[in-house]
C-alpha cells in the first residue's frame, strides 16, 4: 500500500488555524523536555501518546510544525470518524477500520509503508479516550508489532498530554517527552511492556508537574488568552487606564505576560 498524499497548501493553511485554535481556547501550551523530540533527525519516528481528549490530534499538528516542519506526517484514525472531518485526510491522516482483523491488516500496511519512506507516523495507542491519571495503561493491539516490521527498524519516542485548568479561565496545555526507544526486528525483549512503561513513566512525570502549578517547569511553546475576556476585561482596562495604574489581565502575577511566545 501506498504512502498516504499530503497536500501542502491544505497543510500549511491547517497548520495556521491550529496555532490560532490553541491561542484562542487555551492559556498556554507548555512543554517539558522538547529536546527528546526535537533532536531526533528524518523518520521512521513513530510518536505514541497517551489519549484524553479531542484535542490530541491537534497538539500533534502543533508539534509537527513546530519541531519538523519540513517532514511528512501520518496518524491513523476511526475510519468512522474520519469521514466526519474530511479535511484530515489531506493532511495525512489515514483511516482504519477498529475492532476487526481487516482493520488491523490495514494498520500495519499502511503504517509499514510510512515509516519506510522515512516519515513521522502519530499513534494513540490506547485506541479511545482515557482520564491521564488511569492506570494502569493498556494498549490495543499493533504498536509493538508495527514498531519491530519496519525494515531496519524505528525509533519510537513516548508523549505525554493533558489539558488542567491552572489559575487563569483557560485551561492549559501540557506536554512532556519521555526518552526516545530504538526498536527493531532483532530486539528480544517485550517491546510491548517496554513501550507501555516508558508511556506510563512519562505520563507520572507530568501528572507531578501538573499538580506543582509551576510554569518554570515547563517552556511555554505558545502562548494564549488570559484574564476573564469579554466587556468585562475591557472595562477593567479603561478604569485602569483612568486611574493611571498598569493593566494585568492575568488572575495572578505569576502568569506569563499574555503574547509571550
Amino acid at each position: 500500500m501506498d504512502t498516504p498524499r499530503i497536500s501542502k497548501p491544505i497543510l500549511w493553511m491547517f497548520r495556521k488555524i491550529v496555532r490560532r485554535y490553541f491561542r484562542r481556547h487555551f492559556r498556554a501550551v507548555r512543554i517539558s523536555n522538547a529536546e527528546a523530540f526535537a533532536s531526533l533527525g528524518s523518520g521512521p519516528i513513530i510518536v505514541f501518546a497517551n489519549h484524553s481528549s479531542w484535542w490530541d490530534p491537534m497538539t500533534s499538528v502543533l508539534l509537527a510544525s513546530t519541531f519538523h516542519p519540513s517532514c511528512r506526517h501520518f496518524a491513523p484514525m476511526d475510519a468512522d470518524a474520519l469521514e466526519r472531518y474530511g479535511i484530515l485526510k489531506s493532511i495525512g491522516v489515514f483511516g482504519v477500520e477498529m475492532n476487526s482483523l481487516r482493520g488491523a491488516a490495514q494498520f500495519l500496511r499502511t503504517g509499514i509503508s510510512v515509516l519506510q519512506d522515512r516519515c513521522f507516523l502519530w499513534i494513540t495507542p490506547q485506541g479511545r479516550f482515557a482520564d491521564p491519571r488511569e492506570r494502569p495503561v493498556s494498549f490495543k493491539p499493533g504498536l509493538a508489532a508495527l514498531a519491530r516490521k519496519v525494515k531496519g527498524g524505528c525509533t519510537v519516542i513516548p508523549l505525554a498530554i493533558e489539558y488542567p485548568f491552572w489559575d487563569e479561565r483557560l485551561p492549559e496545555v501540557l506536554l512532556h517527552f519521555g526518552e526516545a526507544i530504538r526498536v527493531d526486528e532483532r530486539c528480544e525483549t517485550d517491546v510491548e511492556s517496554q513501550l507501555r512503561l516508558s508511556l506510563e513513566e512519562s505520563m507520572n512525570v507530568l501528572a507531578a508537574k501538573s499538580v506543582r502549578r509551576d510554569p518554570e517547569d515547563f517552556d511555554l511553546l505558545l502562548a494564549g488568552r488570559v484574564g476573564t475576556g469579554g466587556w468585562y476585561q475591557r472595562g477593567q482596562h479603561a478604569f485602569a487606564l483612568l486611574r493611571g495604574r498598569t493593566f494585568q489581565p492575568e488572575h495572578t502575577k505569576t502568569s506569563l505576560p499574555e503574547g509571550h511566545g
